[in-house]
């Protein structure tokens, strides 16, 4: 019995370590984006659109689609999506009315413009 007991065990646990080394072997999950205004893009050194006007609250998400690495610097460094490789994405919600100017760290002459608007009022589902 002590025999068949030990086969089991080593049976059921080479059974988990090839089941964990399978799922080892398959990539994470990318994390979820959630809804955006607005998509920007980095493509050829340069942000697309610029300028760009949005809405307090609004959500932008920038996609690297160059093949250098690329960052979205605020010029008062109040957001920083640090570096962006290639088919990276990273998103932000503007908080406050303003005109942000942004521009890549890594290559400091790539410059745009996001205009952030008043937010807007919501519909009135009364009436």
């Amino acid at each position: 019995m002590h025999t068949t007991l030990s086969r089991g065990l080593s049976a059921a646990t080479l059974a988990l370590c090839l089941a964990g080394a399978a799922s080892a072997a398959q990539p994470a999950a990318a994390p979820s984006l959630l809804p955006a205004v607005l998509t920007v893009h980095v493509k050829d050194f340069k942000y697309n659109p610029t300028p760009a006007t949005i809405h307090v609250g609004d959500r932008v998400t920038f996609i690297n689609d160059d093949d250098e690495a690329h960052t979205v610097t605020a010029d008062d460094k109040s957001f920083d999506s640090e570096g962006l490789d290639t088919g990276n994405t990273w998103q932000h919600v503007f908080t406050k009315p303003g005109t942000y100017a942004y521009f890549c760290e890594l290559h400091p002459y790539m410059k745009a413009t996001i205009v952030v608007l008043p937010a807007t009022p919501k519909e009135d589902n009364w009436k």
